[in-house]
């Protein structure tokens, strides 16, 4: 998710806040459970598909908006 930026600092940004721990590693579980499903290795639905879908999108835009915030505040 934050493939263009400094390892460094997102590693600060992750493990600055139990919350934002939580999101991340919860993006990367469902990263791993949608790619899983995509490739045929854990079987699911389509109504199930898009939920983990909309839930990864959530999860994602939410660590956006506060990885924004995070790096206002540094300035």
């Amino acid at each position: 998710m934050f493939e263009n930026q400094q390892r460094d600092d997102v590693e600060k940004f992750i493990h600055a806040d139990a919350d934002t721990r939580r999101l991340f590693y919860r993006h990367q579980e469902l990263d791993t459970k949608l790619h899983d499903a995509n490739i045929g290795c854990l079987p699911m639905d389509d109504q199930s598909l898009a939920g983990l879908k909309k839930e990864k999108l959530q999860a994602k835009e939410k660590l956006q908006r506060m990885w924004d915030s995070w790096q206002q505040s540094r300035h």
